[in-house]
């Protein structure tokens, strides 16, 4: 759903944007008189004398003393509101998987524990220098994000392999759960080159 919105937001977003850079451009470049068409009466931008805020607009309000107070709430709300967007973009991680127990009624499995069972089998891997795993999703519907680092001696073929086929099935297989999808970053632990006398 946090996709969706998004994408929503930022249609609207550019949407509006390319509406106000085409309405100036179209006024900058006094292209109305180069092309021969008329634009509407309550068009603010109508030759490249014209501003986007004119003197009047800047100074209509500022005398009235609701003027200060609702400029900044306003600014207030947008930043509280973007903040709100900036903050939702992080996945979060997943609590609780619901895991069906085949008796009508749905257990309750702690995320964070599912997530160490994950860290310590993968960690035992050879070549695994350290694991680290985080569930997201929904808790019907999980999914995990693993990263590992590689001690200079990893086969990633093979570690992949074995993640796949059986520290993530096992995880799966545990849960109870149909599927599990996983996204896998590798990254190789830095090491000091040895001297060589």
């Amino acid at each position: 759903m946090l996709k969706g919105v998004n994408r929503v937001l930022l249609g609207l977003f550019g949407l509006g944007l390319f509406a106000l850079g085409g309405g100036v451009l179209l006024g900058g470049l006094d292209l109305q008189r180069h092309w021969g068409f008329d634009v509407p009466g309550w068009w603010p931008f109508r030759g490249p004398g014209d501003v986007v805020l004119g003197t009047e607009g800047r100074t209509r309000w500022r005398e009235e003393g609701w003027w200060w107070p609702t400029v900044i709430a306003v600014l207030a709300v947008l930043l509280a509101l973007l903040l709100w967007w900036l903050f939702a973009q992080r996945r979060h991680r997943l609590g609780q998987v619901l895991v069906d127990s085949e008796d009508g009624a749905a257990a309750r499995l702690d995320g964070r524990t599912l997530e160490d069972a994950i860290e310590e089998e993968a960690q035992a891997l050879d070549g695994v220098s350290r694991a680290h795993v985080r569930l997201t999703g929904r808790r019907t519907a999980p999914a995990a994000r693993v990263r590992l680092l590689l001690e200079p001696h990893a086969d990633p073929e093979w570690i992949l392999g074995q993640l796949s086929r059986e520290t993530l099935a096992h995880a799966r297989d545990s849960a109870g759960l149909d599927r599990l999808p996983s996204k896998v970053r590798l990254r190789e632990a830095r090491h000091r080159a040895d001297r060589v006398a």
